[in-house]
C-alpha cells in the first residue's frame, strides 16, 4: 500500500496542478461570462429593448411619420396548433398598405441626401414594380412634390393600378413582364421638361441628348437633369456639359430631374430592412427568435431584416418562402437560378408563373446577393396553398391577407414541422399587404367595386373565376393537413 504514497515532490505536483486547473475554470467561466455580458451591453447599445415605442401623445411629420414601428401580431390558429409562437410583422398597417413603404421613403430620403433629388422642383421619380413599391413611391412622393411614373406588368391585380391612378401615379402597363424594369430605366435617362412622363428611346428625336447625366456610385440608380431651354436637345462637349460650360449648382439644383429608384439593385432597400425591420422585430421578441421566414422579390426585406438578424444571433434561422415559377428557391438549395417551368414552356403568366404577387424572381439582383450569404433554408410554395392559407386565416382569426403574407406563412408552417419544433419556439414572418389589393385575381369574382356590401369573410366565400379559370383549386383542407400530418423526410421532398 505504500507504494500508492506519492513523495512529497510528487504530491507539491499534484497540488499544484490542481490549483492551476481550478484557476485555469474559473478564468475561463470569466472570460465567458464577460464575453455574454458585452454582448447584451452591445445589443441594448444598439437596440433599446422596448418593443413599440407608444405613438398615442405624439404629433407625427405627416404621412411619412407613420411608416415603420409596425406590430407583431401572434397568429393564433398557427401557433396553438403548433405548439410555437408564429408571429406576423403586420407591415400592411403602414400608411401606404405594404412592407414597400419603408424601401420607398428610404430610396427617396437617401436621394435627397446626396443632392440627386430636391423637392417641389418638378422631378419625377421613374419605377418599375409589380404594384406595391409604385403605391409606397406615389404616396411619399404626393408629400415631397414629385410626380411619378410606374411601370409594372400587365397582369397584376387591377386593384394596384386604381391606387395608383387615384394618387396621381402616370403607369403604363407593358408586355412582356421582364424588361418592364429596362423600361423605367430608359424613361428616367430620356426625362425632360418637354417629355416629363418620360419616352421610350425609339420616340426620341435621334440627336436627343441631356446635359447631365449622375450615377450613384453603389447602385445602378440613375438621375437624369431637363435642359434648361426645355426642348430636351443639348450637344454635349468634353466635359460632359451642354454648350461646353457647366450650369450654375443652384441652378442646377432647382431644375427638374428623372430619377430611376431601381429598388432591385438600390442598396437603400438593403438599408431599410437592416437600419428598421431588423431592429424592430428584435426588439419585439426581445431577441428570442428561432426563425425569420420571408419571401424574396426584389432581396431587400430578406437581405437587410437576415442579415441584422444574423449579426445579433448566428443560430437565428433565415428561411426563404418562394412561390412556383421562382428560381430562387433552387438558388438556394442547389446553387443554379432555375425552375421546370421554364424548362417545360407551361407558363399561365408572363411574369413569375404564379399567382402569388410580390415575391419571386428568375434573376440574382444585388439585393438577393445580398440575402444569399445568410439564407439557411427555402420552401416551395404552391399557388394552392397559398390560397388554402389566406381563406383558412380569415376563417380562423379574422385576418384578410394578400397572397405574399399567405406564402410566408405556408413557409413558417413547413419550417415548423420540418424542425420538429413544439416548445413555444418564435418564428417571425413578414405581413406584406392585405387582401384588398388581390381581389381581382387572390380573392374574389369581378373588378374592384363591383360589390361595395363585399366583406373578407364574404370574399372568401365566392367562387373566384380567375383562380378556377387557372386551375387552382380553393381548399382550406390543405392547410389543415400540413399541420396535423408529419413532415415528409428530406429523402422524399421534391427537389425541383
Amino acid at each position: 500500500m505504500s507504494s500508492w504514497i506519492p513523495s512529497p515532490a510528487t504530491a507539491r505536483q499534484l497540488f499544484y496542478g490542481f490549483v492551476a486547473g481550478v484557476s485555469l475554470s474559473l478564468a475561463g467561466a470569466s472570460v465567458a461570462s464577460a464575453y455574454r455580458g458585452r454582448r447584451r451591453e452591445r445589443t441594448a447599445e444598439i437596440v433599446n429593448r422596448r418593443p413599440i415605442e407608444l405613438r398615442s401623445d405624439e404629433v407625427l411629420d405627416g404621412v411619412t411619420g407613420l411608416i415603420g414601428n409596425t406590430p407583431l401580431i401572434r397568429i393564433n390558429s398557427l401557433s396553438d396548433a403548433l405548439g410555437v409562437e408564429i408571429l406576423g410583422k403586420a407591415e400592411y398597417l403602414n400608411p401606404g398598405g405594404s412592407v414597400k413603404d419603408r424601401v420607398a421613403l428610404r430610396m427617396i430620403e437617401d436621394a435627397e441626401r446626396e443632392g440627386l433629388l430636391h423637392p417641389y422642383t418638378g422631378s419625377r421619380i421613374f419605377e418599375g414594380t409589380v404594384g406595391s413599391t409604385g403605391i409606397s413611391i406615389a404616396t411619399i412622393a404626393r408629400a415631397r412634390g414629385y410626380d411619378t411614373t410606374i411601370i409594372m406588368p400587365d397582369d397584376v391585380a387591377i386593384e394596384k393600378v386604381k391606387a395608383l391612378e387615384a394618387l396621381g401615379a402616370d403607369v403604363e402597363r407593358v408586355r412582356p413582364a421582364s424588361i418592364y424594369v429596362n423600361l423605367a430605366r430608359e424613361y428616367a435617362l430620356h426625362f425632360s421638361s418637354t417629355h416629363t412622363h418620360g419616352a421610350p428611346a425609339s420616340a426620341l428625336p435621334p440627336d436627343h441628348t441631356h446635359a447631365h447625366t449622375l450615377k450613384r456610385s453603389d447602385s445602378a440608380v440613375v438621375v437624369t437633369t431637363a435642359t434648361p431651354n426645355g426642348t430636351g436637345h443639348s450637344t454635349p462637349t468634353a466635359n460632359g456639359h451642354a454648350n461646353g460650360h457647366a450650369p450654375p449648382a443652384e441652378a442646377l439644383r432647382t431644375r427638374p430631374r428623372g430619377f430611376f429608384a431601381d429598388q432591385f439593385e438600390n442598396r437603400s432597400n438593403f438599408d431599410a430592412h437592416f437600419d428598421g425591420t431588423g431592429p424592430e422585430i428584435w426588439r419585439q421578441t426581445d431577441g428570442a427568435l428561432a426563425a425569420f421566414v420571408a419571401g424574396a422579390g426584389t432581396g431587400g426585406t430578406l437581405a437587410g431584416t437576415g442579415q441584422f438578424l444574423k449579426s445579433m444571433a448566428d443560430d437565428v434561422l433565415v428561411v426563404l418562402a418562394d412561390p412556383e415559377g421562382s428560381g430562387l428557391y433552387n438558388k438556394v438549395k442547389h446553387g443554379v437560378m432555375y425552375d421546370r417551368r421554364e424548362a417545360e414552356g407551361t407558363r399561365r403568366r408572363h411574369q413569375v408563373d404564379t399567382v402569388i404577387e410580390g415575391i419571386g424572381i428568375n434573376r440574382v439582383t444585388r439585393n438577393i446577393e445580398l440575402a444569399l450569404p445568410v439564407v439557411d433554408d427555402a420552401f416551395r410554395i404552391t399557388d394552392a396553398e397559398a390560397v388554402s392559407m389566406a381563406r383558412f386565416l380569415v376563417q380562423r382569426d379574422g385576418l384578410f391577407l394578400g397572397s405574399s403574407s399567405a406564402a410566408n406563412l405556408v413557409a413558417c408552417v413547413k419550417l415548423v414541422r420540418k424542425m420538429g419544433w413544439c416548445a413555444g419556439e418564435k418564428v417571425v414572418t413578414v405581413l406584406c399587404d392585405s387582401g384588398t389589393r388581390h381581389y381581382s385575381k387572390f380573392w374574389c369574382v369581378g373588378p374592384p367595386g363591383h360589390d361595395p356590401e363585399l366583406t373578407p369573410v364574404l370574399a372568401a366565400r365566392r367562387n373566384d373565376a380567375y383562380l378556377a379559370g387557372a386551375g387552382i383549386p380553393v381548399d382550406t383542407g390543405l392547410v389543415q393537413d400540413l399541420l396535423t400530418r408529419p413532415f415528409p423526410p428530406m429523402s422524399s421532398i421534391t427537389k425541383i
